[in-house]
């Protein structure tokens, strides 16, 4: 068989291994991220059944999934909604800061690593994946909940604070200067300025642009215009996920609830390639050496973004149980954590990618597994007292 028939095999393969699981998981009633993470492992490297051929285009199509995600989930929200979130949150960001990013800072060097490499560790357990939060909360249907925007918020100053933590990351693994790092981050920032602007000043000149009366026309421009927005905030040094959450928001109402209709489809498709290819550049056979501390990590980083989600949560007035709900769809790490650990490996540290790829595989299953049974989880702790 030629290249082109093995990739196009290869891609039935997956297609069909994710719908079979997708029906598997909605039988029980349960997300279907951890499942397609797990089919991952099946199809890489040193899986059962590795499907190599068709790794360039896995890589590109699970990039475009988590704008796509990003995208449908700034949707949800007005430049207002998120503004006034962000002003209430910056408390909730320093919170999330000392209770997640230090103790992974903290393991790495008892753990013996170089500093560097644990400041690598500490980034990668900071950080919540924003791709598989958004496919919880539309799976579990909590979009419209109390403890979303507390959520959100938290997610989006992360993205935005990996635009200055990758900067000086960068400088860190390459022994550079102060200097370096200050410009680095003063790019960073201003990119994110610039795009946060123009989100909540631009909105109905930005809806004019993309209103059309045909489905396609509405698709093909809102997906031209995500792409070239993630294009310049990566190229600048910001997130371009971040980039595609601010095209959402920017979106007026009158057209949002529409794009979120015909995008769906595409999101979905995009969001399960995303989501398998975590596994596949994995041979589940060099996880068991550092499983340990990943293990150790990952309780740490749940008991950290549980506590953040709560302070979030209460910013806000949310109840106990939303508040519970809030920290226990943080737990997930993802498509950041896997990058740092991709610059930390490509500067000498190869330590920090298998740790991380464990870390990240044992909370991107775990994680909707406890957001899932949160309700059940809070209404036992926290009762709702009968009337007498």
């Amino acid at each position: 068989m030629d290249h082109l028939g093995l990739v196009f095999a290869e891609l039935g393969i997956i297609f069909v291994g994710i719908s079979l699981l997708s029906m598997l998981a909605h039988r029980f009633e349960l997300s279907p991220v951890p499942f397609y993470l797990l089919a991952g492992l099946a199809f890489g490297d040193g899986g059962f059944a590795p499907v190599a051929a068709s790794g360039a285009f896995v890589t590109v199509a699970a990039e475009v999934g988590v704008l796509l995600l990003l995208l449908t989930l700034g949707l949800e929200f007005s430049p207002k909604e998120l503004s006034n979130s962000l002003g209430r949150h910056r408390p909730s960001a320093m919170v999330d800061l000392v209770l997640n990013a230090l103790p992974g800072f903290a393991i790495g060097l008892l753990f013996g690593l170089a500093w560097p490499a644990a400041f690598a560790l500490g980034g990668l357990t900071w950080i919540t994946s924003s791709g598989i939060v958004a496919q919880l909360l539309r799976d579990l249907d909590r979009i419209g909940n109390r403890e979303t925007p507390s959520i959100l918020s938290v997610l989006v100053l992360e993205d935005l604070a990996m635009a200055v933590y990758l900067p000086i990351l960068l400088v860190v693994l390459a022994g550079g200067g102060l200097l370096q790092a200050v410009g680095g981050i003063g790019l960073a920032v201003g990119a994110v300025t610039l795009a946060l602007v123009a989100a909540t000043r631009a909105s109905h000149r930005i809806g004019a642009i993309l209103t059309h009366d045909q489905d396609e026309q509405i698709m093909l421009r809102v997906l031209g215009l995500t792409m070239l927005v993630a294009a310049a905030t990566h190229m600048l040094g910001a997130s371009a996920a971040v980039g595609a959450f601010l095209v959402g928001i920017a979106i007026p109402d009158t057209l949002a609830e529409r794009a979120r209709d015909i995008l769906a489809p595409q999101r979905d498709l995009f969001a399960a390639i995303f989501f398998v290819s975590f596994g596949l550049a994995t041979n589940p056979r060099d996880l068991a050496d550092y499983l340990w501390i990943a293990a150790a990590l990952a309780v740490v980083g749940v008991v950290g973004k549980i506590a953040t989600g709560w302070y979030a949560a209460r910013r806000d007035g949310v109840r106990p149980r939303g508040r519970l709900r809030a920290g226990l769809a943080l737990t997930p790490r993802g498509e950041f954590s896997v990058l740092i650990a991709g610059l930390a490996v490509a500067a000498g540290y190869p330590q920090i990618g298998l740790i991380a790829t464990t870390y990240v595989l044992i909370l991107a299953v775990i994680g909707p597994i406890l957001a899932k049974f949160g309700d059940t989880l809070g209404a036992r702790l926290f009762p709702v007292p009968r009337p007498t």
